[in-house]
């Protein structure tokens, strides 16, 4: 299974000619995606039918949010439930660079049984066994990580470790630097079964479709 990170409408169009099995809708590929406008969204929706993930994050930066911010967050939430999109992705932390539970939480009860992604604010985490539990008493259903806070390449042990401990509870989707010259070792290595990927191999922000399609190939 293959999710691609989408920050364009040529993305969208793109991921899903090639095959992907849903995408991660975001806003400034400058800033690692952020909550796109409820208007491109709508636009999103209404290009591609396979499932459609939105990234809730108020602006680049660490993870540790306002007031206002999350309730911006929240409000991203309600809003993009009217539409029709498919599930979110987001991460909270505290200050302490710990998982903020609660927060988390409401924003997962928020989503009102739509599906939830825990992004890379994870590999920020230092305790990573005690995270991964608490984002399973959550309610997540995946966890999209490098294993490390570099890439995917770097954290080959602590993703198959993660993947180990997570067992059907929620699905490990390794992420950051995933292209088709090094899938096919890190589904061997970690045993994990979704993957993410921007498919970018040239300057720009564009999906390359035939990227799209070899990882496809390579991952089924």
């Amino acid at each position: 299974m293959l999710e691609i990170a989408c920050f364009s409408f040529d993305s969208l169009v793109i991921a899903q000619n090639g095959g992907a099995n849903r995408v991660e809708f975001c806003a400034s590929f400058e800033a690692g995606g952020v909550t796109p406008s409820l208007t491109e969204t709508v636009a999103a929706r209404k290009i591609i039918h396979i499932d459609l993930f939105v990234m809730i994050r108020p602006r680049g930066g660490n993870f540790c949010y306002s007031d206002l911010e999350f309730e911006a967050m929240k409000a991203s939430i309600r809003s993009f439930l009217t539409i029709g999109v498919d599930g979110f992705v987001f991460g909270v932390l505290k200050e302490d660079g710990t998982l903020d539970l609660e927060r988390n939480q409401i924003l997962v009860a928020l989503a009102a049984g739509k599906p939830c992604t825990f992004h890379r604010a994870f590999d920020k985490i230092e305790n990573k066994t005690e995270a991964l539990a608490q984002l399973i008493k959550c309610g997540f259903t995946t966890l999209l990580t490098s294993g490390v806070p570099t890439n995917v390449n770097d954290g080959l042990d602590s993703l198959a470790e993660l993947v180990g401990q997570a067992g059907n509870q929620i699905t490990i989707m390794p992420g950051g630097g995933l292209r088709s010259s090094n899938c096919e070792l890190i589904k061997s290595k970690t045993k994990a079964n979704y993957f993410h990927s921007s498919a970018i191999t040239e300057k720009g922000e564009v999906a390359n479709l035939e990227e799209v399609k070899l990882l496809k190939k390579l991952l089924a």
